[in-house]
């Protein structure tokens, strides 16, 4: 199966939830369209709910995977955008290593395992408050 987005823009930032089965080829594909939706809406803060994607991604995977989104955002026309990933274990790497190779490279980018940490990190409130929905 196939990584999908679901793409929603708010008043002061994108939601964008994903569901499926991680690979790095997929990890890769829809970070570009997420990219092209944050080209689009003129927001730049991006809360991306993980928390539907299966998989267990190795080491390289994730270096892999922050190197090429740290690059790719500075290449983009959106280079100021600030990324809060929510993500559970064990997609959320305990060690933050993808999230310290993008930030290592210039990339405005943190993980958590809850969506209430994300939006204060990100500066911004959900819609309303059923949209809070902390995962825990």
């Amino acid at each position: 199966m196939s990584m999908k987005l679901e793409i929603c823009p708010d008043a002061a930032f994108l939601r964008v939830r994903a569901v499926g089965e991680f690979s790095l080829e997929e990890a890769r594909r829809t970070f570009l369209e997420m990219l092209e939706a944050v080209a689009r809406h003129p927001v730049r803060k991006v809360l991306f709910d993980g928390r539907g994607l299966v998989g267990e991604p190795e080491t390289m995977e994730r270096f892999y995977y922050g190197q090429f989104a740290a690059r790719a955002v500075a290449a983009s026309a959106v280079p100021f955008t600030q990324f809060g990933y929510v993500l559970a274990e064990p997609l959320l790497d305990p060690w933050r290593l993808g999230e310290n190779v993008a930030v290592n490279r210039g990339m405005l980018v943190k993980t958590f395992d809850n969506q209430e940490d994300a939006l204060e990190w990100l500066g911004v409130s959900p819609v309303n408050e059923s949209d809070a929905d902390d995962g825990k």
